[in-house]
């Protein structure tokens, strides 16, 4: 993944590049330096983040080429915006918003579905949870049947454990829609695994 993003910073001099890195030993002072317009501080953000900014895209879209993109997508938007994060939330929630709005934008355009959720059956809390990989795989399909709107919510709330307030914020809906989803989705995935034969 670490080849996933190379950002064309057109106002980037080597010379910004120049500084101590062992200097640096938390999140906030690499933010401070890529607020400076420091390319090399902004990828070590990057390398700290990629993984789950990727995954977050991966398990909302499901199809690794479109979460590539997307996960690049929100990098260089963070990139662009990165002046304007105040710290008034952790800089890992405030990627995670950038991506979900890469996702939903990306999706917007498109106006497909697309394949989904391939590696979340390990964070449901389900009776198959020690269940063999075939199981798993059931289980994951599931998940992808879930329609949009059910389907973002849970990723947000039961994988990435934000609450309603946060979910619906990044999902542009009230934390009684999110509330509203999350149970449509449990219901669904009941009576989905009910028929391939679960115990629920």
């Amino acid at each position: 993944m670490e080849a996933l993003l190379t950002p064309n910073f057109s106002d980037y001099s080597p010379s910004m590049a120049v500084f101590n890195e062992s200097a640096i030993t938390d999140e906030a002072g690499w933010i401070a330096r890529a607020q400076q317009a420091d390319a090399g501080a902004f990828e070590k953000l990057y390398r700290m983040h990629i993984d789950k900014v990727y995954g977050l895209c991966l398990r909302m879209t499901g199809n690794v080429a479109e979460a590539e993109d997307c996960a690049q997508e929100a990098f260089i938007q963070a990139w662009n915006k990165l002046d304007r994060f105040r710290g008034d939330s952790a800089f890992a929630t405030w990627l995670h918003r950038i991506a979900v709005n890469s996702v939903l934008g990306r999706m917007r355009k498109s106006k497909r579905e697309q394949d989904r959720i391939h590696a979340v059956g390990e964070a449901l809390e389900s009776p198959v949870a020690d269940a063999d990989t075939g199981e798993m795989r059931d289980l994951a399909k599931a998940v992808d049947r879930l329609p949009e709107g059910a389907r973002h919510v849970f990723v947000l709330y039961a994988v990435y454990g934000y609450s309603h307030e946060e979910a619906g914020d990044m999902l542009g809906i009230a934390p009684g829609t999110s509330k509203a989803q999350l149970h449509r989705a449990r219901r669904l995935l009941a009576q989905q695994l009910t028929k391939e034969g679960f115990e629920t």
